[in-house]
């Protein structure tokens, strides 16, 4: 499903793109002087985008003009609304583990998730552990965020998260490779008072 909606966002976007670049260039075109187009709605370079008649020609209906606006405000915000849903960062569903026998099998990318996540948060000095698989079914990335106590060391919080619950995920997913961005965060505390 998710190529579908890589290539409906492209085409949406490509669509997009013309059709501005379109009237852009056009308007961009007369306003130099080139001869307007024969669709084009204006027919010169002193031209306004709405002539006095055009603008006060529904003064007379009251709803003209919030109902342009609301339309307006609609268009803008489906257009952010798709912006934050092409922007945002998925989680990742699933993972394909190869068996060896020449089948597949599939890994639910939130098991994973958790089990890491498990397994992250055991040692001392470790509050909390979050991670999120990314990228794709054959090559995931994990983001790692760890909540350290004051007294532990942010290398060794490191060095036993990638030789401990990544190469477990690793290994236990048949994957090549398990790339991680990892986070550490300390724990607020209060200072204490050497004497």
């Amino acid at each position: 499903m998710r190529p579908v909606r890589t290539t409906v966002n492209r085409v949406l976007l490509a669509l997009v793109g013309i059709v501005l670049l379109v009237l852009g260039g056009s308007v961009l075109a007369v306003g130099l002087g080139a001869p307007a187009p024969s669709w084009w709605i204006h027919h010169g370079r002193r031209d306004v985008l709405l002539s006095d008649a055009e603008r006060t020609r529904w003064r007379d209906t009251g709803w003209w003009w919030p109902v342009v606006l609301a339309a307006l405000a609609v268009l803008l915000l489906l257009a952010l609304w798709w912006l934050a849903a092409v922007l945002r960062r998925r989680r990742l569903g699933e993972i394909l583990v190869d068996t060896g026998d020449g089948e597949g099998a599939v890994l639910r990318g939130r098991a994973l998730e958790s089990a890491l996540a498990d397994e992250a948060g055991r040692p001392d000095g470790v509050e909390r552990a979050r991670v999120r698989l990314t990228g794709r079914r054959r090559a995931p990335r994990s983001r790692v965020r760890l909540v350290l106590a004051p007294d532990l060391d942010p290398a060794t919080a490191l060095h036993d998260l990638t030789t401990g619950p990544l190469a477990h995920a690793r290994e236990a997913a048949g994957l090549a490779a398990l790339p991680a961005e990892v986070r550490l965060k300390g724990v607020r505390h209060r200072p204490e008072r050497v004497t």
